[in-house]
């Protein structure tokens, strides 16, 4: 409970007393975002707006996590290891797209085919890391305590793995369109994960809920922690009208966070759920792109599909807030499989 409390509180505070120091520092140089130009017009406002805050983030996470352990008997393991390394070399590839994007002052940053291929190489690793040298399952579970679930075996685990990962990196990014839209989210599934790790690392409460037992997991708790009091803290600059955007170099770190949480406690499907805002905006991209491919016609007025209510008329705070509540519900639907099992 101390090493929650910590890790929480140093995340929150690092974030809230970072994030004005870069906002100064971005606003000094001029480094600003730059707004699509086929976005909706009344985003022509925010342009110049410092962004590449997500620094804030990743240096907040790092830190409550590590000095979470402080005072305490719980010890780093593997998985926390590697899923600190996850984030902060996913926030390497969002700087560098991040970078690229206010050097050429333009809204692309990163050759799509080279950021994609660093997110796959990146979750490569890691998945391979996670078998070899962190022991970590196999299966995939969806059924109860005494049930294995379906062992997917090493190869296809891997694959499996480094999808997921890259695709909530991904989802994540998608869905940081509005001010504060993506990290209420991220907080609350963070928040639920750490729920789930803590449960799954205690054999006794994982027999009761019927969920797998996973040797180590409840010490993820601090960085579930730390990742939902960094995205509470740097919300506060975040939240409409911005005062910073937090970027890929947030966004990346944030997302392929969320994917690693899920597969290491072997709660894919219902992370899933939870985060079912990221999904849906994520679908809504792909939808939107088939559809226009195929039959020339697009279903949204504009995707990912916040925008698309933005263009029937909902002010921003009003889909901001909406999505938010939306997104509470499925994180308390996936907390009440705990029970369901």
């Amino acid at each position: 409970m101390l090493g929650l409390l910590v890790s929480g509180s140093v995340a929150l505070w690092v974030a809230i007393l970072f994030t004005p120091i870069l906002i100064r520092y971005f606003r000094n140089r001029q480094i600003g975002q730059h707004i699509r130009e086929d976005g909706p017009a009344t985003h022509v406002v925010k342009a110049g707006t410092p962004t590449m805050g997500g620094i804030a983030i990743v240096a907040a996470v790092v830190l409550g996590y590590v000095i979470g352990h402080a005072g305490t008997e719980i010890r780093f393991s593997r998985t926390g290891y590697l899923t600190v390394g996850v984030v902060v070399a996913f926030g390497i590839i969002g700087y560098v797209d991040d970078y690229i994007k206010v050097h050429h002052r333009r809204s692309l940053g990163l050759n799509k085919r080279a950021k994609f291929g660093a997110q796959i190489g990146l979750g490569l690793l890691f998945a391979l890391l996670a078998v070899y040298w962190a022991h970590a399952s196999t299966a995939l579970s969806f059924t109860r305590y005494d049930s294995p679930g379906f062992e997917m075996g090493t190869g296809l685990w891997v694959v499996w793995a480094t999808l997921l990962i890259a695709a909530a990196a991904n989802a994540v990014n998608l869905t940081d369109g509005l001010d504060g839209l993506a990290i209420m989210p991220a907080a609350l599934v963070a928040s639920a994960l750490g729920i789930f790790a803590y449960a799954s690392g205690n054999a006794v409460f994982a027999h009761y809920l019927q969920i797998p037992e996973i040797r180590g997991a409840g010490e993820l708790l601090i960085f579930c922690a730390s990742l939902a009091g960094a995205g509470l803290g740097f919300l506060w600059f975040n939240s409409y009208p911005a005062q910073v955007f937090m970027g890929d170099v947030g966004a990346l770190a944030i997302g392929a966070a969320i994917g690693v949480l899920a597969v290491i406690v072997r709660q894919e499907l219902v992370t899933l759920l939870m985060g079912g805002v990221f999904v849906l905006e994520t679908a809504s991209v792909i939808l939107q792109v088939a559809s226009y491919r195929l039959t020339g016609r697009r279903i949204f007025r504009m995707a990912p599909i916040h925008h698309h209510f933005e263009l029937k008329g909902w002010a921003e705070p009003k889909v901001i807030v909406r999505f938010w509540i939306i997104s509470l519900l499925l994180v308390l639907a996936g907390l009440a499989t705990l029970k369901l099992r």
